[in-house]
């Protein structure tokens, strides 16, 4: 039996690549290319707003919107990089960031977590409502032999979804004017979000919202999955979201193998808009509205979700990436 030869990894200190924060992390982050590298770290898809940007009397130094949230109003991210260990200065402009913003996410990038500022960014998530988000992550450079440094993002603090969750229904079910098709699809998608959390194949939902769309991560920037509660129409759904500015050539990419897909998943409807894409799967459902019918529904959703992932998950990782 022939023995393969393997190479060895080789931690690389961080200023062997970047010399400065500033001048030097900072930017090469904000590239579409690395940014997508932290993007599915996350789990969401970050586009960039701006670079050094003024929030308050403080610069952050990457402010993003996680364009996968839901299609209407973007979630506001901001980035604060270290490239050493963290620090009571950075923790400070977080939290004043947060005091300064109604709803942020807010992403820690350090070389090193001390155990204290870990430990303030989980109580932050404990003690907060869903409207704020904070992350905590280490950044590694890793090479084998000669190769180019490759990065590496580590993340050591997250919320707590669950109870942001829980959180979340409260808050929303008692506030003034949501209406009952409103309060029937926040408590529909906090059913899904709870079955989702206890399935062991990556799939990942975000915090419930009242709204007829509940999003999924799929693993690239780029793309998302949606579950659908039309109450309107009567239906129920599912469709993988084109949503960065090569939709649609990233649209047609997957169209080229249209055949062998509809024979994994049935029959799709494959729909391009002038700004948009998406690849949808469609149920009519009658008395929607009624919750001894959700447990079918449900479960309809579930396999759906499981079955696109599982079928348009590698695909998209081969999509060429566009300049």
């Amino acid at each position: 039996m022939k023995v393969p030869s393997l190479g060895r990894l080789k931690r690389v200190p961080l200023r062997e690549a970047w010399d400065n924060e500033a001048t030097s992390f900072t930017p090469w982050l904000a590239e579409e290319g690395n940014l997508a590298v932290l993007s599915e770290t996350l789990e969401m898809d970050l586009g960039v707003v701006g670079v050094e940007t003024n929030v308050g009397s403080f610069r952050a130094d990457i402010v993003c919107r996680d364009q996968s949230y839901d299609h209407s109003d973007d979630q506001l991210v901001l980035i604060e990089n270290q490239l050493e260990r963290t620090d009571h200065t950075h923790l400070g402009q977080l939290l004043t960031y947060a005091a300064g913003l109604q709803t942020v996410t807010l992403v820690w990038i350090a070389d090193k977590f001390t155990e204290p500022h870990r430990a303030a960014l989980d109580w932050l998530n404990e003690i907060t409502d869903e409207r704020f988000r904070f992350f905590g992550l280490e950044v590694e450079l890793w090479r084998i032999g000669d190769s180019p440094l490759a990065p590496k993002f580590n993340i050591v603090s997250k919320p707590n979804s669950w109870s942001k969750t829980v959180h979340g229904v409260r808050r929303d079910a008692e506030a003034s004017g949501l209406t009952d098709i409103r309060q029937a699809q926040l408590s529909f998608w906090n059913e899904l979000s709870g079955r989702l959390d206890g399935l062991r194949n990556g799939t990942q939902g975000r915090i419930p919202r009242a709204q007829q769309w509940y999003p999924v991560a799929i693993g690239r920037s780029g793309f998302v999955l949606n579950a659908y509660f039309v109450a309107q129409k009567g239906r129920i759904g599912v469709d993988l979201f084109f949503s960065s500015s090569h939709a649609h050539m990233n649209f047609d990419f997957l169209s080229e193998q249209k055949d062998d897909i509809e024979r994994e998943l049935g029959k799709l409807e494959w729909i391009k808009a002038a700004k948009e894409a998406r690849i949808a799967q469609y149920l009519d459902v009658e008395d929607m509205l009624n919750q001894e019918n959700w447990q079918s529904m449900l479960d309809w959703l579930v396999e759906r979700l499981i079955a696109f992932d599982r079928v348009f998950r590698a695909r998209i990782r081969e999509i060429p990436n566009m300049k």
